[in-house]
């Protein structure tokens, strides 16, 4: 599957990029959410993985805009947080992401979210 990982924390991505490399899928960095949007919209993605708090705009934000565009749409969107808001799972699901997901990352709970994913 070809993955974009929109993660500003440059360790945290890169060590996302190796989970998913070691799981068999092609993994490409967004460090930002200007990034990651230009990204979305120019390759043909399986699948996202997005941060809530992004330089350049929220993910929040980059979710609304993915779920609008005729081109991305239909791509699954698995948002990533290390926020304490109890209300952020809830509202990220509203708006169309397939799963959440609580940093820190577990290994096997982020490929199997992937696969649950692009079901």
């Amino acid at each position: 599957m070809n993955i974009l990982v929109a993660e500003d924390d440059k360790m945290l991505s890169k060590m996302m990029c190796a989970i998913l490399q070691e799981g068999g899928h092609i993994s490409v960095p967004a460090y930002d959410s200007i990034q990651a949007l230009m990204y979305a919209m120019r390759q043909p993605l399986d699948l996202v993985l997005l941060d809530i708090n992004m330089p350049g705009g929220t993910g929040v934000g980059v979710l609304k805009k993915l779920k609008a565009s005729s081109k991305t749409s239909f791509v699954p969107v698995v948002v990533i947080s290390g926020s304490m808001d109890p209300d952020v799972p809830a509202q990220v699901l509203e708006l169309g992401a397939a799963k959440f997901l609580s940093k820190p990352l577990d290994p096997e709970v982020l490929l199997k979210a992937v696969w649950e994913a692009v079901r």
